[in-house]
């Protein structure tokens, strides 16, 4: 569970003046504001505290505002999670099963949230800080099970996202060839659960 949703994810000291802070969250949420839709393919570098790698990998990302989210790994073991706006969905097919939780929950969890969900209530959870084109997004929770979330970018293009975990682990996605969605690639915001899996229903309200 904690992996999945470090996944989701995709920590800097808090900021002692509020009026930066403030700022800076306004500059990352301005950024935001230009993506409505990104599809892009992104590569994977994990390594662990000692800065050894331990994982490489590449696959699909996508996001459509609001709180709609892809990210489909491909390689070296396929993993698929899609938010479709109320639930969010995590298929493993090597394992076949399929978790699913509620949207406020994967909020809640992870700051990378933050780029599909822009609400102040959401907001008021992370201390954002920017330099040099990256802003770091980390939860005032000690609960989180995610220490920071970096986003980078080129202009107004999200290149780059670095996330860190409780222990010390550092996910690297490098993304490239972004596009903005077509009409009928919006489809793959929704899904559709295989035959033949087991059903993990984590959602607090659970939909007979």
């Amino acid at each position: 569970m904690r992996k999945t949703l470090s996944i989701l994810a995709i920590g800097l000291p808090l900021l002692v003046s509020g009026y930066v802070q403030a700022s800076e969250s306004g500059m990352l949420k301005a950024k935001l504001a230009e993506i409505s839709t990104l599809k892009a393919n992104f590569t994977q570098t994990v390594t662990d505290i000692n800065n050894k790698e331990i994982q490489k990998g590449s696959g699909v990302f996508a996001l459509a505002y609001p709180n709609q989210f892809y990210w489909h790994l491909t390689e070296p073991d396929e993993s698929l999670i899609v938010a479709d706006g109320s639930d969010v969905w995590i298929y493993n097919p090597f394992a076949e099963e399929v978790s699913v939780m509620d949207l406020n929950q994967a909020i809640n969890a992870s700051p990378i949230a933050l780029l599909v969900h822009r609400d102040e209530e959401t907001w008021s959870k992370y201390t954002v800080t920017n330099e040099e084109g990256c802003f770091s997004i980390s939860p005032k929770s000690v609960d989180a099970g995610v220490e920071s979330v970096d986003v980078c970018f080129e202009g107004n293009t999200l290149t780059q996202m670095v996330l860190q975990d409780q222990q010390g682990n550092v996910s690297q996605f490098m993304l490239s060839d972004q596009t903005a969605i077509t009409d009928d690639e919006l489809s793959m915001f929704k899904f559709t659960v295989p035959d033949d899996v087991d059903i993990d229903d984590q959602r607090l309200n659970t939909v007979n």
